[in-house]
């Protein structure tokens, strides 16, 4: 399988980020279009689901189950199959815009998509 990266979309991008993939519900701000290759917004958190996180950051456990239960949603699973297909042809940058590195949907999204817990690295 390829290079499975996670990026800050506002970091700029870089030559092996192959196809830098939104993986957010929202565009982020001042973001041009030419910086993105492809929006999965079907792979983003639920806006509920969102918002809890965003409350209670500590609960990164909770977040991570509940989303990979909304992974599952026949939208998500579409826009899936649209990343493997991308996927299988070279590198993918899953970009985020949230402000943390370490605890945000494109990280779960990776960590899932690797078939590997949802612990974060301190």
């Amino acid at each position: 399988m390829t290079q499975l990266m996670v990026k800050r979309v506002y970091d700029p991008p870089a030559p092996g980020d192959g196809t830098r993939t939104l993986v957010d519900r929202l565009w982020p701000r001042g973001v041009s279009k030419d910086r993105i290759d492809l929006w999965l917004k079907d792979l983003a958190p639920s806006d509920a689901l969102r918002h809890e996180f965003h409350g209670h950051p500590d609960r990164w456990d909770q977040f991570c189950a509940a989303y990979a239960a909304e992974l599952g949603s026949p939208a998500a699973q579409a826009a899936l199959a649209a990343l493997a297909d991308k996927r299988s042809k070279g590198p993918i940058a899953l970009l985020y815009a949230a402000k943390d590195e370490k605890r945000n949907n494109a990280q779960a999204l990776r960590l899932w998509l690797d078939g590997r817990t949802f612990s974060v690295q301190e």
